[in-house]
């Protein structure tokens, strides 16, 4: 660990999920999962080939996020500044099926679950999560992630309930590092800025993000961090370590 000299004491502490606090891989090019997904839709009268689903899918996405900014390439995020409800709900309606929005969330959370390979906390986060709590810290978390996902994760993994807001960019037009996205928190809940810290494993939209803010920061380099070079956070963790996250936010 490295770190610049900043105020200590911090009363606000403002978290990425993935890649910061929970691990996830998902594998959306697996050709079984577009089976099965095509098996779903076509319960439902919507018939697809597993390849012209894909293909359908992708197009539909690229059609929607014209105009808005792309995601980076090395991004584990599933186009975050779009509601990707609407992407599924397209996918009926371009068969000629007229279906409730509600069968599209469904269709969406099976797609997610079948492509994803695990999802976990990293060890000791629930810990970590507790201890701020136990010290009356604000914890808030600031995702680039989709509701229909993230809600739902977030309760099979047992910690929203640490959190005093949740903010989740799907429910926006924009996302990290857009300095807006970031305001929204602060100015929701009257955050004091020179009390609070972004915690973040992406050197762009966790660090860069909040450091325009006017954010303390604290970047650490977890397994699904982006290739770049190491940010110039306030803190730096060159891997996941709780306890030493703990240890600083507690500081």
């Amino acid at each position: 660990m490295y770190m610049k000299s900043c105020n200590k004491g911090f009363e606000t502490c403002i978290f990425d999920l993935y890649g910061t606090l929970v691990d996830i891989h998902t594998s959306e090019d697996n050709k079984e999962v577009w089976e099965k997904l095509a098996l779903f839709y076509g319960y439902y009268g919507a018939d697809y080939s597993a390849e012209e689903l894909e293909n359908a899918y992708l197009r539909i996405v690229g059609n929607m996020e014209t105009g808005k900014v792309q995601k980076r390439s090395d991004s584990h995020e599933a186009f975050p500044e779009i509601q990707i409800e609407q992407v599924f709900l397209q996918l009926f309606t371009e068969k000629r099926v007229n279906a409730e929005l509600s069968l599209a969330v469904h269709a969406g959370q099976f797609f997610r679950v079948m492509s994803t390979e695990y999802l976990k906390l990293y060890e000791g986060t629930t810990e970590m999560l507790q201890a701020l709590q136990n010290h009356h810290k604000k914890i808030y978390l600031l995702s680039n992630a989709q509701r229909i996902f993230t809600e739902y994760e977030m309760k099979a993994l047992k910690i929203e309930q640490f959190f005093d807001g949740i903010f989740i960019s799907s429910d926006y037009e924009y996302k990290k590092p857009d300095i807006r996205f970031f305001e929204k928190l602060i100015n929701t809940y009257q955050i004091s800025v020179p009390n609070a810290i972004m915690i973040g494993n992406d050197g762009v939209c966790d660090i860069e993000g909040a450091k325009r803010a006017g954010l303390a920061t604290l970047y650490v380099h977890s397994n699904i961090s982006p290739k770049e070079k190491m940010p110039d956070a306030d803190y730096v963790l060159e891997h996941m370590d709780m306890e030493q996250i703990k240890s600083i936010l507690l500081n």
